[in-house]
């Protein structure tokens, strides 16, 4: 019987078997998939030769995070390894300008000061205060909501900032992308390149609550570049499970729960589809979203009707479609110098960027979606054989549902039959910014909304959040108000992963909390059973 079990072995759920592991638990990991990974997987689907980051590929809130702080040195002694561009990110524009920034200050300032003075000075004022409040912003953000430990951290910040800082912060995490990049800069350009970060997330430039992530990516990457792991965000995931099993845990793939056995109100094990049942003696963590969980492996558990009609109202945020390129070689970007970026954006406006997303609300497919064009060859050679490339393009917004097209020229609502018209769109925005790209793509590997969610099943409709971001569900009410701090309404049961605080994006963070809290919830338990005997 092991101690406990972790259902989804993408990187939180392995963050949260390890926590367990290395305070001496017997732990089983169970993975659907042949492979583990999740939303982070590396796979030749062009061509041999040629490895494409599936999903994710920013490595950045993996490397600053505090489970890295903690397992890193032991992760690197079971083979992982990263690459860092010095050029992170970078916005191209339709009449061919381009701007980018780098960790070369100088380099970034005469970026900026090319479209105005007046931006530059205001970028570098804004990465003055980002280098103030990054340390607060950042302890809040790897502490669980609701809790001491955040009052903590919010009155060491006002000590350490002055008593305007809770102000300043609310007021941060309460703006739009849109009122955040105007507030700051003048020209569309500067406010594009900034604002095109919350269109990773659902955040489009409306969207109250939406500026904290642009502002902390684009100061970040400023700061710090970007990071990938060598030869494919893959390699993380391969230390992870190495570094589990070291410490005596176990991963199982094609192992796939039906359903949570749950006697006398407490988890006691699991049911695999084969019929196998696996037995769990003190926790069950889920790496799943709440309608997975609650909606499908405790379909037949009495729960509190309050709990079923929270789950049934989660929201799902906008799909993305992924477009992975093998090339015969670099992309012949207009402006020469987008070859040399991680990153290059194509909103390419802020407006433009609502419009998108305007139109995914709506079930239409975009004429002009936001794309974020990844160059991991850039950056990594090792990923495509001697004088190749690839591309990594996701494709935000889409929606998850078809209901139409803006253009009225894709005559269909399956995503079987778009998702090829709608890349043939997605590469013809390509070709303006880059002529001649389309011949030199050797292989295209298109995946839907529904091929993501068929990859992995917490990425609902092609949400790669598995869950909008948006303020009525983050923050201390994510995934649904008063079941932020991992525990479920069933004892011994808990979640982790995207769907729960801090949200999206590969930083382990929820996977650590959740773990942490797991051991902590015991130890009390223990402690109170010892003085009972006493």
């Amino acid at each position: 019987m092991d101690d406990a079990l972790v259902i989804g072995a993408g990187h939180n759920g392995l963050a949260a078997a390890i926590v367990l592991a290395d305070a001496g638990w017997n732990v089983t990991v169970l993975e659907r998939n042949p492979v583990p990974g999740g939303a982070v997987r590396t796979e030749e689907v062009t061509l041999p030769g040629f490895r494409h980051d599936l999903f994710a590929t920013n490595l950045n809130l993996f490397v600053g995070s505090p489970f890295f702080a903690r397992y890193g040195a032991e992760l690197a002694d079971h083979g992982l390894s990263f690459v860092s561009s010095d050029r992170p990110f970078s916005s191209a524009f339709p009449d061919g300008r381009f701007l980018g920034i780098s960790t070369d200050r100088d380099g970034t300032r005469a970026s900026i000061a090319a479209f105005s003075t007046a931006d530059a000075d205001a970028w570098f004022e804004l990465s003055a205060w980002f280098s103030r409040v990054a340390p607060h912003l950042f302890a809040l953000l790897a502490t669980p909501l609701p809790s001491a430990r955040a009052i903590r951290a919010l009155l060491k910040g006002t000590r350490a900032l002055g008593r305007s800082w809770p102000g300043d912060l609310t007021r941060l995490v309460l703006q739009s992308p849109r009122e955040f990049v105007q507030e700051h800069f003048a020209t569309p350009e500067v406010q594009a390149l900034c604002a095109s970060w919350g269109m990773h997330l659902d955040f489009a430039p409306d969207v109250s609550g939406g500026a904290l992530f642009p502002f902390l990516e684009s100061m970040a990457s400023f700061a710090n570049g970007m990071v990938l792991g060598r030869g494919g965000a893959g390699n993380m995931i391969d230390a992870m499970v190495s570094l589990l099993e070291a410490r005596g845990g176990t991963l199982r793939c094609n192992a796939e729960v039906d359903r949570i056995i749950v006697e006398g109100g407490k988890t006691s094990g699991v049911a695999l589809t084969t019929g196998e049942h696996l037995d769990s003696r003190r926790a069950i963590v889920a790496n799943l979203t709440p309608t997975a969980l609650f909606g499908r492996l405790l379909r037949d558990v009495d729960l509190p009707s309050r709990l079923r009609r929270q789950v049934a109202a989660y929201r799902y945020g906008p799909g993305t479609m992924m477009i992975h390129l093998a090339m015969d070689g670099p992309a012949p970007w207009g402006n020469s110098e987008a070859a040399e970026y991680a990153y290059v954006h194509i909103g390419p406006y802020v407006d433009d960027m609502a419009l998108a997303y305007q139109r995914v609300q709506a079930g239409l497919l975009p004429e002009a979606p936001t794309l974020v064009v990844g160059q991991p060859t850039v950056v990594d050679p090792s990923r495509a054989p001697a004088g190749k490339h690839i591309l990594w393009v996701q494709v935000r917004m889409v929606p998850g549902k078809i209901r139409g097209d803006a253009l009225g020229e894709i005559d269909t609502t399956s995503w079987a039959e778009a998702k090829e018209p709608y890349a043939d769109r997605v590469m013809s925005i390509l070709e303006s910014y880059a002529p001649g790209l389309g011949d030199r793509v050797l292989r295209r590997a298109v995946l839907s909304p529904v091929d993501l969610e068929a990859a992995d099943a917490n990425l609902v409709g092609g949400d790669s959040l598995s869950g909008s971001h948006h303020l009525m569900q983050y923050l201390f009410l994510r995934p649904m108000a008063g079941w932020s701090r991992y525990k479920t309404a069933v004892e011994r049961l808990w979640m982790c992963g995207a769907s729960t605080w801090p949200g999206a994006g590969v930083g382990a963070g929820s996977g650590l909390l959740a773990g942490s809290g797991i051991l902590a919830a015991h130890s009390r338990g223990s402690r109170f059973l010892s003085r009972i005997k006493v």
